[in-house]
């Protein structure tokens, strides 16, 4: 297939990979942007196209991957620590609160308890927080997997209960 061909059957395809980027991510502007970087992955991919291959299923295929690859890494991004006693914040999006001085007195609050824990909790319950996985800790730290749990929940717990005043 020609470079004009590919290109030519790349534009019909833009308002269906519109509608699609829209239905992913419900928003009007997150969508433009997924169609342009679908549409810049699919022509930096032109040489990796087979000619016998489904074009429109080989580039919405394109599309899904970069939402799923965006939003896995928009969810490392966004780890938040919820000191809420039933965990009612854990999945909502929410600012960082630093911007205020408010903000800023509670994160060092936050640190402060945490800090106060010993290493037996505090090293397991900063590296969970940090993002490393249950069986990461139990190897770097050289502990039972169910040990690096057992240490994080109640370090979870004492933070929450140290933190109550905070509970809004």
């Amino acid at each position: 297939m020609t470079s004009s061909v590919f290109q030519s059957r790349l534009l019909d395809l833009q308002s269906n990979l519109l509608n699609f980027a829209y239905m992913l991510t419900s928003n009007r502007d997150d969508a433009y942007d997924l169609l342009q970087d679908t549409t810049i992955k699919v022509i930096e991919s032109e040489d990796k196209y087979v000619d016998n291959v489904n074009f429109k299923g080989w580039v919405f295929t394109i599309m899904r991957n970069i939402f799923i690859n965006n939003y896995r890494k928009m969810s490392r991004q966004a780890t938040v620590v919820d000191t809420t006693e039933d965990l009612y914040h854990l999945n909502l999006p929410q600012e960082s609160g630093f911007e205020t001085p408010e903000g800023s007195f509670a994160a060092k609050e936050i640190s402060d308890a945490i800090n106060s824990f010993d290493d037996d909790y505090r090293i397991p319950f900063s590296m969970h927080v940090q993002g490393f996985k249950y069986n990461e800790i139990a190897e770097k730290m050289n502990l039972p997997l169910g040990t690096v749990k057992s240490r994080i929940f109640f370090a979870r717990q004492r933070l929450q209960e140290m933190l109550k005043d905070y509970a809004y």
